[in-house]
């Protein structure tokens, strides 16, 4: 990574690491003149997010967040629709994630596997013996390097509630109930999990599920919204559908897809950051609602949210969660 960021002919790069290398890598290439693509959830915690954002803008850099769904014209034209008041006054969003996920069972520690630089891959992580349950793909399960499902799958449809309801500041409260329940493994991310954000006007529900479980009205991972006037149904990347009425039936919707790295390439081109459809801003706010939602829920308790300063109402055990202790010399700076 490093030997990239020192190469002068490299003018963007990719960033599909672990989430909690997300930051401190796209902070890197920021700093080395880079433009940067960066997977989903941008961010391990909420204070990496804002890094991320103040790091672009001070460097003038193109950063693109990985929430493809922005660049799908099926959707852009669902959130159009919205806006435009055809579902009437919306009172509630719902993001679904209800996408299976077995037990990952129990696994001792082990030698660290040859070819594996593990002093590399923890990175900004604690130090702790290597074990294969906390390794490939599994790793989204455990609090130092994932952030569950919520942070995995759950981030696409967070951000779609969020534009959708055109929401571009942090909630006023959180609430978060859960567990991983049906199965005793080493995971520690809850596969069952709601949350409910609370604003002045409406509210935004989340919900994961990784147990066998019914739909709602078609969508499995997708998203709802409830409006005075009816209800739209995204139950795809692509896919929109609405129910009007009383009797909810069927009315406008519509598909269709989109390139999201042909729109990362354009703005790198035009130096244009703002015509990018997941500018880091919005891959900032949409993670730390997921952030937000798993603190909720590690702390057991609703949280007050003051979101002009992105934190807590005189909670600072509820502080401690926005931000994390990093491992010398991978340190995501304070200030960038």
């Amino acid at each position: 990574m490093r030997k990239v960021l020192d190469d002068k002919d490299i003018d963007a790069v990719s960033i599909a690491t672990p989430n909690h290398w997300h930051a401190l890598a796209a902070i890197w290439a920021c700093q080395a003149g880079k433009d940067v693509y960066v997977e989903k959830p941008v961010s391990h915690n909420v204070s990496e997010g804002r890094r991320m954002v103040e790091a672009a803008r001070k460097y003038g850099r193109i950063v693109q967040t990985g929430t493809q769904c922005r660049s799908h014209r099926g959707i852009q034209d669902a959130v159009e629709f919205l806006r435009a008041g055809k579902l009437g006054k919306l009172y509630m969003a719902k993001g679904l994630c209800y996408k299976p996920r077995g037990s990952i069972g129990h696994k001792a520690d082990a030698p660290v596997p040859q070819g594996v630089d593990y002093n590399l891959w923890l990175g900004p992580a604690p130090e702790r013996p290597f074990n294969p349950n906390r390794f490939h793909y599994n790793w989204h399960w455990f609090w130092d390097y994932g952030n569950g499902d919520l942070g995995n799958q759950g981030i696409h449809q967070m951000d779609i509630a969020r534009w959708g309801l055109g929401k571009a500041e942090f909630p006023k409260a959180v609430q978060t109930s859960g567990g991983r329940f049906g199965y005793s493994d080493d995971g520690q991310t809850p596969n069952t999990e709601l949350v409910a954000f609370e604003f002045d006007d409406c509210e935004l529900q989340f919900e994961v599920r990784g147990l066998s479980t019914n739909d709602e009205a078609g969508v499995r991972v997708g998203n709802l919204f409830y409006g005075t006037e009816g209800v739209m149904a995204i139950p795809s990347y692509t896919t929109w559908q609405t129910f009007l009425g009383p009797k909810l039936e069927k009315g406008p919707g519509g598909t269709g897809g989109g390139d999201h790295y042909a729109n990362f390439l354009k703005a790198v081109k035009s130096r244009d950051a703002k015509s990018l459809s997941a500018d880091i801003e919005e891959g900032h706010l949409s993670s730390a609602y997921c952030h937000l939602g798993n603190i909720a829920y590690r702390l057991g308790r609703k949280l007050q949210i003051n979101p002009s300063t992105e934190s807590f109402v005189n909670d600072s055990e509820a502080d401690s969660y926005l931000t994390r202790s990093y491992r010398a010399p991978f340190v995501v700076p304070t200030q960038v």
